[in-house]
């Protein structure tokens, strides 16, 4: 473990010079310079292949290593020192079990044959006589200049990615077995080891740790046993806890009476919205390098106009639904005290959203599209599948708190079936056609864009911390009435907001108006649920520091204030003629999606997957992956706010376009940096995903010792056979 943490630390410092250096390298290059025509595209391409292998590689090597000196290790006499560690290790359990098996008569030797395993590995890369091309300009008797011969070339490259990975994971598999093996041998020879233990030893350390073990406080040493007592009525001593919202549980580890089945769905829905995430991340990051590389390739699927609905559908109906829909699966029945309705219908839900994310996906890159309406890129048949998901997961969330045993509906459930209901009505009308004609198209826009955001997942993700903040801090949630406060004041004042992004446009003035009375007004749920959940963490703000999922709901907390805020100033005339059609729409979307939305989804994620598997996930990783996350979109949204203004400004003195493009050069760069930290962090989120959900057949050596006892002392007592 210590040489595993060693190379991940090495590792990492190596990111901060490819921070560095790619984007130095990128920005200095002559226009056209980087394309899949040249040669630094196919050097850059086999270099990114040849550095995915050798971590491969190091990886597998490392861990060949470790096997090797375990091996050797429990072949020499040293190992007796290993024996004895894990003696000292034993738990109550275990020593209790020993305690039992010494007092019947048994012998016995076990043992296994141990097999040696090793796999090497060759790779040919081609030479660079495929790569001659100059990327001044193109030989049209170059085969690599043609389409059909790029497409063949990296179908060609996928069957052999794929079987690299395939064999890596056999490797690892059989290094697995291999492990499980060495330890089934150290576990026979623990068994022996623990037989022949003298009795003064068992009774000096092993019953002594027996009861030490055993030994917990009574939780009354400082205050008694005696009922408290207040003749004169000094104290007000509640006899009601309060609304048992969650289940007590301070840690994350024991797992909670939940069905598995339920267990299952969820973790299949929080898996497929981590890979959307990694996917539409991983696009959304080939685009920030576009801003820095225009030329990075010519061919049509990879253009900027097709990609980025891709990035951005991909992470809202992929990533965020579907990780908001698997986390409402488990708060449902669990505030309303009963199984969920229908298992089924949660799977068909599942279905049918990655189907359209995918069917969308695929048309959005071939060019069949919805026009040019934001975030209702996919036509109105993938669309439908979404649609059709979101009302099978509605029935399910219904019927499930129709059948409750509580008397009261928790403000979760509000929020959440409200979202889905509201996201159903929005859907409906932006892809009914019977207004989508001139300016009312414009109106439809901007009403579904911005319920899309407030009213699907800003709403959601709210019922969503109802549930998990209490949880995580172990308390209820500050005051009920202002979470009832915020829910109304948001449907009153957000679904009125839309058309605040059409300020100075033909639609009428006094809508432009209500929309912008209506932003104003939005200041109303937003202090009331800040206030609601930092008061929440009174009395509690030093758990902070013990704990990996208070720090992304903080997070999230301070972003929900200050990004709704900005949202409320930008609404305003005067703020909006300086950032409208700029960059700072992007900087915005990205400090209120990704700073709220993607926060709290991570917050809930590290709290409830713990609880549905019994495995955390590692420390140093989680760590990565919040801070590269935090600052990854720092560096993203303050640079392009900062470089927005100026342009705004610069465009108000009637400069021409392309000075505004000039001056974005430097902040775009900064745009880069901070999408490629906050895509890093994905990264490291999957793979702390992986490490949680992964079933893991380990094989202990100290219980599987105590077995091996208790199997040969049951074998030796059988009157009619002997060992």
């Amino acid at each position: 473990m210590k040489c595993r943490n060693m190379l991940l630390m090495k590792c990492l410092s190596i990111i901060p010079l490819l921070f560095t250096a790619f984007p130095l390298w990128a920005q200095g290059m002559k226009p056209s310079a980087f394309s899949f025509e040249s040669k630094e595209a196919w050097l850059w391409l086999m270099l990114i292949i040849a550095i995915l292998l050798l971590i491969a590689a190091v990886l597998l090597k490392e861990r060949v290593s470790t096997l090797k000196s375990s091996y050797k290790k429990h072949r020499t006499e040293a190992y007796k020192e290993k024996l004895k560690e894990y003696t000292q290790q034993l738990s109550s359990k275990q020593i209790e079990q020993l305690l039992q098996h010494r007092h019947k008569k048994s012998s016995g030797k076990a043992g296994n044959m141990l097999l040696v395993f090793f796999a090497s590995l060759f790779i040919f890369l081609p030479g660079s006589n495929l790569v001659a091309q100059s990327p001044g300009k193109r030989d049209a008797s170059s085969l690599l200049g043609e389409g059909g011969i790029i497409i063949t070339i990296i179908l060609i490259l996928i069957p052999i990615l794929a079987g690299l990975i395939l064999l890596t994971i056999k490797i690892s598999n059989a290094i697995n077995r291999q492990r499980n093996k060495i330890r089934l041998e150290e576990a026979a020879k623990l068994a022996e080891y623990l037989e022949a233990l003298p009795d003064e030893e068992v009774n000096d350390v092993l019953k002594k740790r027996k009861k030490a073990l055993d030994y917990s406080l009574s939780h009354n040493e400082l205050s008694g046993s005696e009922p408290a007592e207040d003749s004169r009525g000094l104290l007000n001593i509640s006899q009601e806890p309060g609304m048992p919202i969650v289940a007590i549980k301070k840690k994350a580890l024991p797992r909670p009476n939940i069905d598995p089945a339920l267990s299952r769905l969820v973790l299949w829905y929080l898996g497929c919205s981590a890979f959307w995430l990694l996917f539409g991340t991983t696009i959304g990051e080939y685009l920030g390098i576009k801003f820095v590389a225009p030329d990075a390739d010519h061919v049509s699927w990879l253009s900027f106009g097709r990609l980025r609905p891709v990035h951005t559908n991909s992470v809202f109906w992929g990533w965020a639904s579907l990780g908001m829909l698997g986390l409402g699966n488990y708060i449902v029945p669990r505030v309303s005290n009963v199984k969920i309705y229908s298992i089924k219908l949660g799977w068909y839900a599942l279905f049918l959203i990655n189907a359209s994310v995918i069917i969308g996906s695929v048309c959005l890159m071939a060019g069949i599209n919805n026009g040019g309406g934001e975030y209702r890129e996919y036509v109105w048949p993938v669309m439908l599948l979404f649609g059709i998901g979101l009302a099978l997961s509605l029935i399910n969330y219904i019927k499930t708190i129709a059948g409750r045993t509580t008397k009261e509906i928790y403000i979760s459930n509000w929020y959440m079936v409200s979202a889905i209901i509201f996201t159903i009505v929005i859907s409906l009308t932006a892809y009914i056609p019977s207004w989508q004609n001139g300016l009312g198209e414009t109106i439809v826009q901007g009403y579904y864009m911005h319920q899309g955001v407030g009213m699907w997942f800003m709403l959601f993700t709210l019922g969503i911390v109802y549930y998990f903040l209490p949880q995580q801090l172990n308390k209820p949630i500050y005051s009920y009435s202002l979470g009832i406060l915020a829910f109304w004041t948001q449907i009153l004042f957000y679904t009125l907001i839309g058309t605040h992004h059409f300020v100075f446009s033909a639609i009428p003035w006094w809508l432009q108006t209500v929309a912008i009375v209506g932003s104003g007004g939005m200041a109303i749920p937003v202090i009331a649920g800040t206030t609601n959940f930092l008061m929440t963490f009174k009395g509690a703000w030093y758990k902070i520091k013990d704990s990996y999922t208070l720090p992304f709901f903080l997070v999230g907390i301070i972003f929900y204030f200050t990004g709704s805020m900005q949202g409320t100033a930008e609404a305003f005339r005067s703020t909006n003629l300086i950032w409208h059609f700029t960059d700072f729409t992007v900087a915005h979307s990205h400090l209120t999606m990704y700073g709220i939305i993607s926060f709290f989804l991570w917050a809930c994620i590290y709290a409830v997957v713990p609880r549905l598997t019994g495995k955390e996930a590692p420390q140093i990783t989680v760590g990565a992956h919040f801070w590269m996350a935090l600052i990854g979109l720092l560096f993203y949204t303050v640079p392009l706010m900062y470089g927005s203004t100026l342009k705004g400004l610069l465009w108000l003195n009637g400069k021409p376009f392309m000075d505004g493009v000039k001056l974005m050069e430097p902040y775009w760069l900064w745009r880069a940096i901070g999408g490629t930290l906050m895509w890093l962090s994905h990264v490291f989120f999957a793979y702390n995903m992986y490490k949680m959900i992964k079933r893991t057949n380990e094989i202990d050596v100290k219980s599987s010792a105590i077995q091996q006892l208790e199997k040969d002392s049951s074998f030796i007592s059988q009157p009619a056979k002997s060992y």
